[in-house]
């Protein structure tokens, strides 16, 4: 079947805007039942601030023919079926295309720490912070490993008794978090478990066109979930205003990396006419010393 990449944010938010796939896509990833899930305002974040100018080494002129930058997020705020019961948590999945946007993972981590929801507390219901839940989805590889899907789990330690805690504390749950990394790049199309056939969608292979937007997908389907999401991929893929709009965004993000290599290209010019300069000083100041030990010894 002909489907969009969901590697494009244009075609990952029509994924995420179905609620039940959404649930069925966190689900998978965390590998814990969601109980129920509700997609929060959506962000986008565009190159408009004086601080997203700086951090990407780009001129306000240069910027202003970019429509998004290539980073997007959605937040949802799930309850979580444990064995002790019920945990409502927020869960944020952000998506990045460059390994230029990492820095900015962090600032939209600290706005999160900041929100509050309700929850109950003994038949009252009253406003707290949640436990945080990151799922990172790079559209590039960690040189450090070739892992596929990385989840990264937090344990408590007594450093005096030297022993794992076997308990949760309310006030370290909500200072810190788990997190789920997934190297869309490495995704190899293996389809034996029930997370591999749902990565298997994001596999950068199997394109029709030169943009890599419209591919055809070869696995057998045998999941009612998967199956939606391939149904909403399909329809994305053939639908010519969404086709202009993923058109759209890959030719903002061919310009953002031309405009990033061409600038990588001048800083490394511009090192080595430095460090040239530094090296003709060097040579001048030791020819100066020699003529200035000439003249003493004369």
């Amino acid at each position: 079947m002909i489907i969009a990449n969901p590697i494009f944010d244009t075609v990952f938010k029509h994924l995420m805007e179905n609620n039940r796939v959404a649930r069925f896509f966190v689900e998978t990833l965390i590998d814990e039942p969601i109980e129920s899930i509700a997609l929060t305002p959506q962000e986008h974040t565009y190159f408009k601030s004086p601080q997203t100018i700086a951090e990407s080494g780009l001129t306000s002129d240069e910027l202003e023919h970019i429509k998004l930058l290539s980073i997007v997020r959605f937040d949802f705020v799930a309850t979580i079926r444990t064995a002790d019961g019920f945990k409502k948590v927020l869960i944020e999945i952000q998506k990045a295309r460059n390994a230029v946007d990492l820095m900015r993972f962090r600032t939209y981590l600290a706005e999160q720490y900041k929100r509050k929801d309700m929850v109950e507390d003994g038949g009252r219901k009253i406003e707290e912070p949640l436990p945080i839940i990151t799922i990172y989805l790079l559209g590039f590889e960690l040189p450090e490993t070739d892992a596929i899907a990385i989840e990264v789990n937090r344990t408590y330690r007594d450093l005096i008794a030297h022993k794992e805690l076997r308990v949760k504390s309310e006030f370290i749950e909500c200072l810190t978090h788990d997190s789920y990394v997934v190297q869309i790049p490495r995704i190899e199309g293996k389809t034996r478990t029930r997370l591999e056939k749902m990565l298997s969608l994001f596999e950068q292979k199997y394109f029709i066109d030169d943009k890599g937007i419209i591919k055809e997908y070869r696995y057998d389907v045998d999941d009612e979930n998967i199956r939606r999401m391939v149904e909403i991929l399909h329809h994305t893929g053939i639908d010519p205003e969404q086709q202009k709009e993923i058109e759209d965004e890959w030719w903002s993000n061919e310009l953002l990396e031309s405009m990033i290599t061409e600038r990588d290209k001048k800083i490394e010019m511009q090192k080595k006419a430095l460090e040239e300069k530094e090296q003709t000083i060097q040579e001048n100041q030791k020819t100066l010393k020699e003529k200035e030990q000439t003249i003493q010894e004369n």
